[in-house]
């Protein structure tokens, strides 16, 4: 285990997080069902920034989020990244304390607002830019992945408890693949036409994906963003990396190296795959590399 910030108990801390989580649901699942009815969307949906909707249900989170961690832990020297705060401010000026929050109050906002179900609320603590504790909240399926940097639970708001899938060895083209819904593009269909996958599963929003793979209901992940491209931002993967390695799975760049934060922009760029099975995740990385070469897809130093 970790050392958390002094003057913190982690058992507190994962309880005041289960908590700030379950009130977060309650505000999406309110602002879901009002979307229900198409007639509200305009109510809702508050504003675009670079083509990506902010709704109420965001706003609200996000005001909720780090209003219960400030005034809970107003001794704590941390600071808190979050992705509205960024969208509303316009601002990049570079955060690099020991201890950082990263927060997405709504990832999937497009797969909310077409009612899919598949969106969820990320929150990572990171220590020197790395993801420790991790939270994944799945509204809709009454799921709170949550771990203290070791352990993995996936808990209901009733707080009982799910059994974890253990995942088996597979080969790459037994593999189901979970992608994008909202962010395709030709590059990457042309490189899982290669690969063969088994099946081929699209999803919104990456914390539901990757508690897809910890479900056992795909295996891997692929995202890959090319220049002048948008692409993935630390609070997209944050929470679902803190949840997946303690699952015993990877995330990690094409040469499996693990994912950097903080960078300029928050950004997450070039091909990213997680994996359900950490020992063979540096395996699979080289599979892809290789059909990436035979194929001549694309060059293998994009970011």
């Amino acid at each position: 285990m970790f050392q958390i910030p002094s003057g913190l108990d982690i058992n507190n801390l994962i309880d005041d997080l289960r908590n700030f989580s379950w009130e977060s649901a309650e505000i999406l699942l309110h602002y879901s069902q009002i979307l229900k009815n198409s007639d509200n969307n305009s109510k809702i949906i508050k504003s675009k920034h670079n083509d990506e909707p902010v709704t109420l249900a965001d706003l609200k989170v996000n005001e909720t989020i780090l209003k219960r961690i400030n005034e809970k832990y107003k001794h704590i020297n941390w600071s808190i990244l979050s992705e509205e705060n960024i969208k509303l401010n316009c601002k990049n000026s570079k955060i690099t304390p020991k201890w950082q929050w990263v927060l997405d109050p709504l990832d999937g906002t497009k797969d909310f607002i077409q009612r899919t179900e598949n969106y969820a609320m990320h929150l990572a603590l990171n220590f020197n830019n790395k993801p420790l504790l991790g939270v994944v909240l799945i509204p809709e399926k009454n799921e709170l992945w949550i771990t203290d940097g070791k352990s993995l639970y996936c808990e209901k708001s009733d707080g009982s408890r799910k059994k974890l899938f253990k995942p088996k060895s597979k080969k790459i083209n037994e593999m189901s693949l979970v992608c994008s819904k909202n962010h395709k593009n030709n590059t990457l269909e042309q490189l899982v036409e290669k690969i063969n996958f088994k099946k081929v599963n699209v999803m919104g929003s990456i914390g539901c994906k990757i508690a897809s793979i910890i479900r056992g209901e795909n295996d891997i992940y692929i995202t890959l963003s090319l220049p002048g491209q948008s692409c993935p931002k630390d609070w997209d993967f944050a929470a679902p990396e803190a949840i997946l390695r303690a699952a015993g799975g990877a995330i990690t760049n094409l040469d499996n190296i693990d994912l950097s934060y903080n960078n300029e922009n928050y950004e997450q760029r070039g091909i990213i795959i997680a994996s359900n099975d950490r020992e063979s995740h540096s395996d699979k990385c080289k599979q892809i590399k290789e059909i990436i070469k035979k194929y001549d897809l694309f060059p293998l130093d994009i970011n």
